[in-house]
């Protein structure tokens, strides 16, 4: 683990140039589970595979577990996954390589499997580092549903990169973000590769408040009631929240315009733009509730259905 001055120094991002086609390193945010509002059960399982055995490795070496691993984070789109990926690589204090589609795949044969190598060599050498894959079902479909001898090499790659045949990934801590989980090949879900499963869930009430509060910070703005608009957003993603604070801003704005002079966000403006926002995690929860009550045989999904129930979605 590095103290704070070495955090500074070491803790990084790694991206994808595309215009030099290369692997570019910057400094990264220092977000940490404080900067993660609610999802205590979740930050405790991640503190249990992810965290602890950095920090008491004698005890889980033990047992034969060693650090690193994998987790799959799952839900409708939009309610921070990327976040908290970063967060966990802040609280490790790893280095962060963020994997995207566009960077993985190519239109030459078996160049999309070299990129993908690539970045988990990249992984491996940049010890300890979160590898963050998104999109993972795009990248990790079901092999009985594809038609391309290509597409299915891409999986078979992904599977034998997670095993570590030819490399140890210990010290390397890959997580995959995907809206529907269900999609992914069946392999990817064997024990030892995306076994885990986490349901990241819309932001509660109370954390749709503090988002509300964090999207207009330092805007003009009147005494605006906070808790009235989270208590009228039920259901709304953190993407959904910061639309209707960009459609609220437009609307002080167009005022701002008009008049000559800076007009402060209202009360107004948010009740206005309210009415014309409905909640996107809607049709993901429909989704998933059909595949959760009829195809769901191993009941991994059950915690979607309890959200469902507790949440009254209909």
């Amino acid at each position: 683990m590095f103290n704070d001055d070495e955090k500074k120094n070491k803790l990084k991002v790694i991206q994808f140039d595309k215009h030099k086609n290369t692997l570019v390193e910057s400094l990264q945010p220092q977000e940490t589970f404080d900067d993660v509002g609610g999802l205590e059960d979740v930050k405790k399982k991640i503190r249990m595979n992810f965290i602890l055995p950095l920090q008491n490795p004698e005890f889980f070496k033990a047992y034969g577990k060693e650090a690193g691993g994998s987790l799959l984070l799952y839900g409708p789109p939009g309610c921070g996954k990327t976040f908290l990926a970063k967060a966990i690589a802040g609280e490790i204090n790893a280095n962060f390589l963020h994997m995207e589609l566009q960077a993985i795949l190519s239109m030459y044969v078996g160049q999309s499997e070299h990129n993908l190598h690539d970045f988990f060599e990249k992984a491996r050498e940049q010890k300890p580092c979160v590898l963050f894959i998104d999109e993972l079902d795009a990248l990790g479909g079901s092999r009985q549903n594809m038609r391309h001898h290509h597409e299915r090499m891409l999986v078979n790659q992904l599977l034998i990169e997670l095993d570590g045949l030819n490399s140890h990934n210990n010290g390397v801590y890959v997580i995959g973000a995907t809206n529907t989980p269900w999609y992914l090949d069946p392999a990817l879900r064997r024990p030892g590769r995306f076994n885990q499963l986490i349901f990241i869930p819309p932001p509660s009430e109370q954390e749709r408040e503090l988002i509300l509060k964090l999207k207009v910070k330092d805007k003009p703005q009147a005494k605006l009631n906070f808790k009235k608009y989270a208590g009228k957003s039920q259901h709304f993603s953190g993407a959904d929240l910061e639309q209707l604070v960009n459609d609220s801003i437009e609307s002080a704005l167009q005022r701002s315009l008009e008049t000559g002079e800076l007009q402060p966000l209202t009360d107004n403006d948010i009740t206005q733009a309210l009415k014309g926002r409905k909640p996107t995690t809607l049709e993901w929860f429909s989704t998933a509730k059909n595949y959760a009550t009829f195809s769901d045989v191993n009941k991994d999904y059950q915690h979607v259905l309890e959200y469902i129930k507790d949440n009254k979605i209909r």
